[in-house]
């Protein structure tokens, strides 16, 4: 741990939040709408990721209700980022909704919903055709007109724009979802690589080499980019190994966690992670933050010493 004097603290606090603002580092974890609006609930969320070092939501923006609000509010008066996620085509698109402007601004009054109250950043989830699509190279320039459409609209409001890519489009473009990183660069300020090692084939393979898989993953990213990508980089990481997750222990599944983490935090020119779990169960990752120290603990104590 980082500490000074009192005595030769202040003169130093100009080179203190450089070095804090130089190593911002974010941790979050998802949350459903219906989560958000769980007073208690979301009580006990907020509560332990104070406690933990969690420091964003990822939260579901997907119906409009008068809790939604109030409960944006109570999480930024905890002082804890909101990445509204806003889902574009459930479960990837077909030709006829990746063309639909109608449809597009549906999901733009949701998002321009969130920022009202309060957004930090809007996230566009299943921004892609079906996997079940044909390949063909005109997807990914079809979803790139819907990207810089959103980027637009919602960038004239000073709000960043985040997307989720599939992991295997930190090595290669997909024809057959759309997702081209490169060919998405100048659009977007933060992409958000879902490198979830069970979701990898064959997964048997991946899933037991979960610090490889996602140090790889985001590293090949970055290689696309010669190392300089021109966005943030926030890694989707899974609570548990998806298709393992009622045969482990929750000592595995926080060893699991971990090596995760580890992973993320070793990977070059990365921002931070955030940790999907569709129920929203986190006591695992609660627990492996306690017991052990993160980039964002670092920077804590970072600005502990300033003070």
């Amino acid at each position: 741990m980082l500490k000074i004097k009192l005595k030769t603290a202040l003169p130093m606090l100009l080179i203190f939040s450089s070095i804090t603002s130089a190593h911002a580092w974010d941790q979050g974890i998802y949350l459903t709408q219906y989560m958000l609006e769980q007073p208690s609930k979301l009580d006990y969320l907020i509560r332990n990721a104070k406690e933990t070092g969690i420091n964003t939501f990822v939260i579901d923006h997907e119906y409009y209700s008068s809790h939604y609000a109030p409960a944006i509010a109570k999480v930024k008066a905890a002082g804890i980022k909101d990445v509204a996620r806003i889902i574009v085509f459930s479960d990837g698109g077909n030709a006829e909704q990746i063309h639909s402007q109608a449809h597009w601004e549906k999901k733009l009054k949701l998002a321009n919903d969130a920022i009202k109250a309060g957004a930090d950043a809007i996230q566009l989830d299943y921004i892609r055709y079906s996997s079940k699509e044909p390949a063909n190279p005109q997807h990914a320039k079809d979803v790139y007109e819907i990207i810089k459409w959103y980027k637009e609209k919602i960038g004239a409001q000073h709000v960043p724009l985040e997307i989720d890519i599939f992991g295997e489009v930190s090595y290669y473009p997909s024809m057959h979802i759309g997702q081209d990183i490169k060919m998405f660069a100048d659009s977007v300020d933060g992409v958000n690589p879902m490198v979830y090692p069970s979701h990898f084939w064959p997964y048997q393979k991946y899933s037991a080499e979960p610090y490889k898989t996602i140090n790889n993953s985001l590293n090949a990213l970055e290689g696309q980019f010669k190392n300089n990508a021109p966005f943030k980089v926030h890694a989707f990481i899974e609570a548990a190994n998806y298709h393992y997750v009622k045969k482990t222990s929750n000592a595995e599944k926080q060893k699991y966690l971990l090596q995760e983490i580890r992973a993320v935090e070793d990977a070059k020119d990365v921002s931070g992670w955030y940790v999907w779990s569709a129920n929203n169960v986190y006591e695992n990752l609660f627990q492996v933050l306690r017991n052990n120290k993160t980039k964002a603990g670092e920077v804590s104590n970072v600005k502990t010493a300033e003070k």
